[in-house]
Order: C-alpha cells, then structure tokens, then sequence
C-alpha cells in the first residue's frame, strides 16, 4: 500500500486551510472550504482501493474475487452530496449577508463584532 494517496489528501485539506486562513473574501472562503473538504474524497479513494479489484457486482464474478469495499463507494457519494449541500447553504448565507451589509468582507462587517 503506497502512502502516496494519502499524503495528496493531507496536501490538498493544507492548501484548502490555507486559504481560509488567509481569505480576506466571503466568496473565497467558502471555496476554499470546499477544497479542504475535497480532501476526503481522495483519502476515501485511497481507504477504498484494492489492487486488481472489480466492482462488488457478484451476477457474473466468482465470489472469490477481489473486489473493492462498497460501503466506502456510499460514503464517498454521500460526501459529495454532503459537501454540494453545504457549500450551496454557505453560498447563500454570503449572498444574505452581501445584500444586507453591502460587502463580502469580514472585516467590513462592524455590526457583527461583539
């Protein structure tokens, strides 16, 4: 088993923390969080991969196979419903807060500091 996938999905969620660390817009902040999220699909790829591995269909394989896990193919489909989900709630929450404060900018969102 390479370390390779892995260390890609660590790269990408560094590159997507990065960002938001260091977002100074909205917009660029949730995209960013969408980036650091994606680093899930490749470590659920990575978890998942079986060497030589078929798809989990048995109608016309041997039982004795190798096949890949498919409860990680579900987790992976519902991270990425997840993931669009969240991201379109958070794009719409900016779009609120543009409309009523007039910026994208958290340091230009004076009513909000406490």
């Amino acid at each position: 088993m390479s370390v390779f996938p892995y260390a890609v999905a660590g790269w990408i969620f560094l590159v997507g923390v990065y960002g938001l660390a260091t977002s100074r817009d909205l917009v660029h902040a949730v995209g960013c969080l969408s980036v650091a999220q994606s680093a899930t699909y490749v470590l659920l790829l990575a978890v998942g991969y079986r060497r030589g591995g078929t798809a989990p269909v048995f109608s016309d394989t041997p039982t004795t196979a190798t096949v890949v896990d498919p409860v990680v193919q579900a987790l992976a489909l519902t991270d990425v419903v997840v993931g669009a989900t969240v991201t379109a709630l958070l794009l719409a929450l900016v779009v609120q807060t543009a409309k009523r404060h007039g910026t994208t900018d958290p340091d230009e969102l004076h009513e909000l500091k406490g």
